[in-house]
């Protein structure tokens, strides 16, 4: 199944809505993505209720009482429903009734966790293969885990863990991906075989487990097994999907190599008034282990750096170089480690450069 999917902002909508998404970012969030097809509450609530003027006006009303319960923060951080010490953990950890919202701490996402029959939903074929995708606002090697609900489960009673099948029909590792970090057009994909046997009303429940840290991810989306092809009902005015047309196949993300041995880096930022916090991912290009790896880019002016950590770092002038700690100098091929800092000022678009030995 191909994406029928794509939400865009152009012009001034697109400036303001990006600048309310890092305003109303809290100093402490960490922000990396969620399931864009089938697509999560939060994508899809988002795409519901984002005005052009990048106002939140839902028009679902399930979209409508979760805004309500959580405020509009679960809508301009849709991709930020983790728990950072969730190492994976599932039953035993998020209590019942909370499986949607991931008992998250960070933002209140408990709107999502409301049992209703009214959520936008995807039209699926049981049976059938479809092209996962999930949206890597920041991007990490791990695990995707997805889950169905039992026959017996329906939607107007909270989701507690006894109602998703006990083992997950799919478990996608470090899947390949397309577009850059920060966006809505960037995402893993992988393709897998949807359980069969199913009809009506289900979730899906996908759980995002980093492999560089304990932080997890936790997401629902509503589906129907009507022999549909991935349509969306429930968003926007309408009550259709604002950009039902299909995406060409994806293809992979290119990556810079360089014999082998090889590094890229990517950044993701969340910002408040007069600073923000970054996290940086050095992954290895290459073929073989490197033993070291040096990341440099240009700070933006009025920038200071405040704090940071996983690395060693010197400026000179207004350009600023990262490297390891010394834990995390080493990194197997295909893998990857990270660094995050503090800064006063704003945080902008820089262009990372990464090398090593």
């Amino acid at each position: 199944m191909r994406k029928r999917q794509k939400f865009s902002l152009t012009g001034g909508a697109a400036v303001l809505a990006a600048i309310l998404m890092v305003v109303l970012l809290p100093s402490s969030a960490s922000a990396h993505g969620a399931m864009m097809v089938p697509g999560s509450r939060t994508y899809l609530c988002w795409k519901d209720g984002i005005g052009q003027n990048g106002a939140v006006q839902p028009n679902n009303p399930a979209c409508a009482a979760a805004v309500a319960q959580s405020g509009t923060n679960s809508l301009y951080n849709w991709f930020a429903v983790l728990r950072s010490d969730g190492a994976g953990r599932t039953s035993g950890f998020i209590p019942d009734g909370k499986l949607c919202s991931g008992a998250a701490s960070v933002y209140n996402f408990s709107g999502f966790d409301l049992a209703r029959n009214d959520w936008p939903v995807t039209h699926l074929t049981a049976g059938a293969s479809i092209q996962f995708r999930y949206n890597k606002w920041a991007a990490h090697p791990g695990s995707f885990r997805t889950y169905i609900t039992k026959d017996s489960w329906s939607p107007t009673r909270a989701l507690a863990w006894s109602d998703l099948e006990s083992q997950p029909f799919y478990n996608a590792v470090d899947p390949p991906s397309v577009g850059n970090p920060g966006s809505n057009d960037s995402y893993y994909y992988w393709n897998a075989r949807l359980p069969s046997g199913k009809s009506g009303r289900h979730i899906i429940y996908s759980v995002w487990q980093r492999s560089d840290s304990q932080e997890t991810f936790y997401n629902c989306s509503d589906v129907v097994f009507d022999g549909g092809n991935g349509q969306v009902t429930g968003v926007g005015p309408n009550g259709q999907d604002p950009d039902p047309d299909p995406d060409p196949d994806p293809t992979p993300t290119p990556t810079p190599t360089s014999g082998p041995g090889g590094c890229s880096s990517t950044i993701s930022s969340s910002g408040w008034s007069g600073g923000y916090q970054a996290e940086v991912t050095v992954r290895n290009t290459g073929t073989s282990a490197i033993s070291g790896w040096t990341v440099k880019w240009t700070l933006p002016s009025g920038t200071t750096i405040n704090s940071l950590w996983n690395g060693t770092h010197s400026i000179s002038g207004s350009q600023i170089t990262v490297r390891p700690a010394g834990h995390n100098g080493s990194v197997a091929p295909n893998g990857s480690t990270t660094f995050g800092f503090v800064a006063s000022g704003t945080a902008g678009s820089p262009t990372l450069t990464c090398t090593s030995p």
